[in-house]
């Protein structure tokens, strides 16, 4: 098979499930190491158990094949029904409202509420929704009750990052990738709230459209380096995190993945130069600018390397921006783009031996374990496998939806 091709995207989406399923605990999905075993030093994490929900839902959408080992349709129906359980249940604070950011055998381990964790929770619930879960439809209204009372900043038309358990102390620490998974999930949500009119006729369409237009505003004004850090008042944090540039949820500098990220996301707004300024700066900053193959993690300001590990989930966004643009823009550069990322991805992080990809590579591109250790998340990968059946639509799971029968 050749990396790319849709019997490689297919075989790879069955074994990234196959490898998932062994995630399952009894509060939600855990932490994977690198062979695939629970590593029992690690919490569950709510955002974990999200995105975990979320892909056995896409797969149960998909109708997918099972690898060798691998859950079939009814075990990918039930993965995805014990996840939308354990966010009603063992992750669910059901004193103050909302998601614990974490929990173990012995209860609580992190009781903040994360705007990050929760767009997943809106994520899973509305791809849960759509591949007919059990308990869905509950998990959607309480999690887009949470967003609308607790995260939506309607006067600065963005979210805001955390609070304590009780809703009553907020961080005054704003961020930008809380932001980019908030219109990751609003955009799932338009496609679950639109009734029988587009999805585009969906407030929550509105809100991501908004976020989206500020976080370009920024871009555009920082030569397409988005910054990622702010206090308060919504003033840029430059120099957030500089003693600690690898941190990673908020790293010092330029998030290259995220450029690319973005990129992909505007795109159901009709945005599309500028996503194609958004992707070609990451590119040009990013890919194999310190003499190796791959997307270095970081830049400074000036778009110079500053974390050069390599991370999964920035090759696998960097797979499916292409693919998204090749269908926007006919650039045959971005195919072409598609095929190189492709290739690389399938030699240096595909793990050929244990299954899933390794998430973190060194600057020579060999595993490494710096950020990211073991393989907590097939989230990105999943969706990377997924995107040249989907580019541009909504949601992945609205795309999905779509394509069923009536």
């Amino acid at each position: 098979m050749t990396p790319g091709d849709p019997s490689y995207l297919s075989a790879q989406r069955a074994d990234l499930l196959r490898f998932a399923a062994g995630s399952r605990t009894e509060q939600g999905f855990g932490w994977l190491d690198e062979t695939g075993a629970l590593d029992p030093t690690k919490p569950v994490e709510l955002w974990i158990t999200c995105r975990m929900t979320h892909v056995f839902s896409l797969a149960v959408l998909a109708g997918e094949e099972p690898a060798p080992g691998g859950p079939d349709a009814a075990e990918l129906a039930e993965l995805a029904e014990h996840g939308v359980s354990s966010l009603l249940t063992h992750l669910a604070d059901h004193e103050h409202r909302g998601w614990y950011a974490a929990v173990g055998p012995d209860g609580v381990v992190d009781d903040s509420k994360q705007s990050y964790g929760h767009a997943f929770v809106l994520l899973a619930a509305c791809s849960a929704l759509l591949a007919d879960v059990p308990g869905a439809d509950e998990l959607v209204a309480l999690a887009l009750t949470a967003q609308e009372l607790n995260f939506w900043d309607d006067e600065a038309g963005l979210v805001v990052d955390r609070w304590d358990r009780t809703w009553t102390e907020l961080d005054p620490y704003r961020g930008v990738n809380a932001n980019m998974h908030a219109v990751e999930a609003y955009l799932a949500a338009a496609d679950v709230t639109s009734g029988d009119g587009s999805a585009s006729d969906s407030v929550w369409y509105t809100r991501a459209g908004r976020i989206a237009s500020q976080v370009l505003d920024w871009a555009e004004a920082n030569d397409w380096r988005i910054p990622e850090h702010f206090d308060e008042q919504w003033q840029p944090l430059l120099e957030h995190h500089r003693d600690e540039p690898a941190h990673p949820f908020q790293p010092y500098g330029a998030t290259v993945g995220h450029g690319l990220e973005w990129a992909r996301l505007v795109l159901p707004f009709g945005l599309v130069q500028a996503a194609t300024e958004l992707a070609d700066r990451a590119v040009a900053d990013g890919w194999a600018t310190d003499g190796a193959d791959g997307f270095v993690y970081t830049t400074d300001w000036s778009g110079q390397p500053v974390v050069r590990e390599r991370m999964h989930w920035v090759a696998a966004e960097a797979v499916s921006t292409a693919h998204a643009l090749h269908e926007a823009t006919g650039e045959q550069r971005w195919a072409d783009a598609a095929t190189t990322w492709w290739a690389y991805v399938d030699r240096c992080f595909v793990d050929h031996e244990h299954g899933s990809w390794h998430h973190e590579l060194d600057a020579q591109n060999r595993p490494a374990a710096t950020v990211w250790p073991g393989k907590p998340d097939v989230y990105h990968a999943y969706q990377a496998a997924l995107a040249p059946e989907l580019a541009g639509g909504t949601s992945y799971a609205g795309g999905l939806a779509a394509r069923r029968p009536d």
